[in-house]
């Protein structure tokens, strides 16, 4: 009678082991379950393809230490006239591949006596956006007198001066000048960085024999290691083989961002 009794007990534990055990198993299942990893990439509305992975981005003054900066969207001496989204430091980002090219210009202008002094690099997607969110605003026009004297706002869209995307966003893009270790300025280059106009052109002919040198040096130094210029900026190079010429980057510039 007790083995009948102690058989019965041992198969209501087996059961309850059963059907509790199975049940206890999901929440265990879903500990073990890996988090799933942050989305990096998406697609604008426009079809653009965004990303936020700085993975291969570099700082600038790490990359090419002899370059000087002057970061003109973290200042308010810009043509909008206001710090510019995305720039939280006064800091240079650009892809490897493009600075490994810059570090060659360098070498190159440092052996004639220059520094580069860079005016812009990487630009986050968002600098972008404020760029054209400022760009409606036909009211706004306080640095008018210093960037676009002849033109008027309604203009900067049909003339390709603002665009919804930015070459800088790829990351290969850089704008920069030449600093004369001698005399301890800027070369003359006849005209300002970001200045909205023909006289931007690098051509462009009616400038001192001296300035248009000057931008000379600075061209042929970026287009001999493997940048291509704009037509309409003296200042702004890509690098032709750009890594990512269908991307548009938009994470902030920041100590962070470039943290593993």
């Amino acid at each position: 009678m007790k083995s009948k009794k102690s058989a019965l007990l041992l198969a209501l534990l087996l059961i309850v082991s059963i059907l509790f055990g199975g049940c206890a198993a999901k929440p265990k299942q879903e500990e073990t379950t890996k988090p799933t990893e942050a989305v990096t990439e998406a697609t604008a509305e426009d079809g653009t393809k965004l990303s936020n992975d700085s993975s291969d981005f570099v700082l600038l003054s790490e990359a090419v230490p002899d370059v000087i900066l002057e970061i003109r969207y973290y200042s308010t001496y810009n043509f909008v006239g206001d710090r510019i989204d995305g720039y939280e430091e006064p800091l240079a980002f650009i892809t490897k591949e493009a600075a490994a090219a810059l570090k060659k210009v360098s070498d190159e202008v440092m052996a004639k006596g220059y520094r580069l002094k860079i005016y812009d690099a990487y630009r986050p997607q968002q600098a972008v956006t404020n760029f054209v969110n400022w760009a409606k605003d036909a009211k706004d026009t306080r640095m008018k007198e210093y960037f676009y004297p002849d033109l008027e706002k309604d203009v900067l869209f049909p003339q390709g001066y603002i665009m919804e995307h930015s070459g800088h966003s790829r990351g290969s893009t850089v704008d920069l000048t030449l600093f004369d270790m001698k005399t301890e300025k800027e070369l003359d280059m006849g005209g300002t960085f970001d200045f909205f106009g023909e006289e931007s052109h690098p051509d462009y002919k009616d400038i001192t024999k001296e300035q248009y040198n000057n931008r000379m040096i600075l061209r042929e130094a970026m287009l001999s290691n493997g940048f291509k210029p704009l037509a309409e900026e003296w200042w702004h190079f890509t690098l032709e083989n750009e890594p990512y010429p269908d991307t548009y980057f938009t994470f902030p510039i920041n100590s962070d961002s470039l943290k593993k």
